[in-house]
């Protein structure tokens, strides 16, 4: 069955302080992290079951041979991670707040993954793939960005679902337009698109999702996922393929936990709620039940609620039996 996740982007480490509550200028000591959006996405799905693999480019140096070691360890096939000397792997400092909230700082002035160029992508990547999945961190003009179109031209041939999660990242394009720019030029091409409440405005100009579905329409979207933090998630379907702005809806509340750390909150969700959709062979999200789209989006809220309770992204994230076990105690709450 060609139903395994590829996705493409940034992966880093994450430093994160030892202790929550301080500015990032005070933070005395960190602990490393591997991270990076799609890295995190990959780890989700594969942990609950589904093999996933990446394609990146990481720096010839030790955080580049510490981030294929635990992205291997996770089970993500790394067979397309290709490593460059011209680049270093890029680093990111995070502050943690009281409530889990975080500040970035990031070191990718000469990132590694910006050097992956379209020719390094094998001509049969996709064939054992049924879905993409990339963020716009990696969407910077670069080599990185041209792979990424041919990776969707490669999708859109082979009728492989595309997912885009814009993840927006302002600190690390300086410039609001150009980042506008490269997500408004992508979004035309995905099936399933996942927003955030902090985003959406940014993205639609609108400030009610109903609205900003408008705005999202003339594409190929099928799927809209709307994320609300601790309020829950939204999913906007429509058949595949349909045009205008008729859509079904369905929703999930969220899970009121005490939080320890929300980085990976959101790569984590929409992580399952892919898994959801390869797990089940899903082709067409617009064709779901109401019903299954809310349960989808439940099983996401759970696992996103599950990494939260821990540190850092990929290694706080549940595997197939540790999410069997919370979702018995999200059933209590």
């Amino acid at each position: 069955m060609n139903n395994r996740l590829c996705v493409i982007g940034e992966a880093l480490i994450d430093f994160i302080p030892e202790r929550k509550g301080q500015r990032l200028k005070d933070v005395v000591s960190f602990k490393r992290v591997a991270g990076g959006a799609p890295a995190n996405v990959a780890g989700a799905v594969t942990k609950l079951g589904i093999s996933s693999k990446m394609l990146t480019k990481l720096g010839a140096d030790p955080f580049g041979d510490y981030i294929e070691e635990v992205l291997k360890d996770a089970g993500i096939d790394t067979a397309n991670i290709k490593r460059d000397d011209r680049g270093e792997t890029a680093l990111a400092f995070v502050s943690l707040a009281e409530d889990g909230n975080r500040d970035f700082k990031f070191y990718r002035r000469n990132s590694a993954d910006l050097l992956y160029a379209p020719e390094e992508i094998p001509a049969d990547v996709l064939d054992d793939c049924g879905m993409i999945h990339f963020c716009s961190v990696d969407l910077v003009d670069s080599p990185m960005k041209e792979s990424h179109r041919k990776l969707v031209s490669m999708a859109l041939e082979q009728d492989v679902l595309i997912s885009f999660d814009p993840n927006l990242r302002p600190s690390l394009w300086g410039d609001d337009a150009a980042m506008k720019k490269a997500v408004l030029e992508f979004l035309p091409f995905a099936d399933i698109i996942k927003i955030s409440d902090e985003e959406l405005e940014f993205i639609t100009g609108e400030t009610e999702m109903e609205k900003g579905l408008e705005h999202l329409s003339g594409g190929r979207a099928c799927c809209v996922v709307y994320t609300k933090g601790a309020d829950g998630a939204e999913v906007y379907t429509r058949a595949k393929g349909s045009k205008g702005n008729t859509w079904t809806k369905a929703e999930a509340s969220g899970f009121r936990i005490e939080v320890r750390d929300t980085t990976g909150a959101g790569d984590s969700f929409i992580g399952a709620f892919l898994f959801c959709l390869l797990r089940d062979g899903v082709k067409d999200p617009g064709a779901l039940s109401v019903e299954t789209l809310a349960g989808y989006l439940e099983f996401a809220n759970a696992y996103a609620a599950y990494t939260t309770t821990k540190e850092g992204a990929l290694a706080a994230m549940a595997d197939a039996a540790q999410m069997e076990e919370w979702l018995v105690i999200c059933k209590n709450m």
